[in-house]
């Protein structure tokens, strides 16, 4: 049974390591800072936060896919040794981290998931990383795992990570984080939304395409919001005439609807689109119209 208790905590803890460097990406994609995407970031410098924060993620990154790769035969001895400790001295670092996090600034989350981690540190907290660093050392010296045989030996595996994952569950207030996100859906109005992010969303669409000619600047001259819009005012030049391209982008994270208008640059009023350029028609086209509007096109009685 301790056997098999030991060898739980292998896939346990890589799910966990992963999946947490996960989610600190995709704040860190979401917010445009990778420095934002960790809570023990706030115990260093500003010019330390973000090279520390993809440190921190790169570690466990390599530690979750190292603990997965030396579980088996091929990885046994030293190697699968070695990652073990890693990973126990990682938990065992981010206990004494969260401890002082707690005590320095106890109204900053520990960021160990992201988005779903933003409340302040708590006894649970401290709890889960000191369990995490004694079950990944409990696994040093651990034979390599082979796959359960059908019956008994895998229920009793099933039966014990079932029973640490509800204690991790118990042990993680970002559980109770989550259910309220996906029961949650926030206003635009209220929306977070980078400037950055919106303009590299406005120059990937086909508004941007499709006016690029008229545009004279890279940069906007203007840019401001109203509740779910940000609008972008571009110069532009249509003939001898000054003119603004303004893009209105509505807050959203991914493929926002976009409309734009041209409007004088000293009045103000609106100008209308020019006209697409006409294609040269091609006389054999034609003579094709003609005769097929005319009702005398031949067909093949093959076709």
């Amino acid at each position: 049974m301790l056997t098999a208790i030991r060898e739980v905590q292998i896939p346990v803890i890589a799910v966990l390591m992963l999946g947490a460097c996960t989610a600190k990406l995709l704040r860190a994609v979401r917010t445009w800072s990778m420095d934002e995407a960790l809570g023990p970031t706030a115990l260093f410098p500003m010019r330390m936060r973000g090279p520390l924060a993809m440190v921190f993620c790169a570690i466990e990154c390599g530690l979750g896919i190292g603990l997965i790769l030396t579980a088996g035969r091929m990885g046994s001895g030293a190697p699968a040794n070695c990652i073990r400790l890693g990973a126990g001295l990682t938990f065992l670092v981010a206990t004494s981290a969260l401890l002082e996090l707690r005590s320095v600034r106890p109204d900053v989350g520990c960021g160990c998931f992201g988005d779903f981690s933003t409340a302040p540190v708590s006894g649970r907290t401290l709890t889960r990383a000191a369990f995490l660093s004694a079950a990944a050392l409990s696994t040093i010296g651990l034979a390599p795992i082979n796959l359960p045989s059908p019956g008994w030996d895998t229920a009793r595996l099933l039966i014990i990570m079932m029973i640490e994952l509800s204690v991790l569950a118990i042990l993680s207030p970002e559980l109770g984080e989550a259910l309220v996100k996906l029961g949650y859906s926030e206003p635009c109005e209220l929306r977070s939304l980078p400037a950055e992010r919106t303009l590299a969303a406005l120059r990937r669409s086909k508004q941007w395409r499709r006016h690029l000619g008229l545009i004279t600047a890279e940069m906007p001259t203007d840019v401001w919001r109203e509740l779910c819009w940000r609008y972008a005012v571009f110069p532009a030049r249509l003939g001898e005439r000054d003119a603004e391209v303004v893009f209105a982008i509505f807050l959203q994270h991914r493929r926002p609807a976009i409309h734009a208008a041209m409007v004088d640059a000293v009045t103000a009023e609106r100008i209308p689109w020019p006209a697409p350029p006409s294609r040269p028609v091609n006389p054999a086209s034609r003579a094709i119209l003609r005769l097929a509007h005319s009702g005398d096109m031949p067909f093949s009685r093959d076709l």
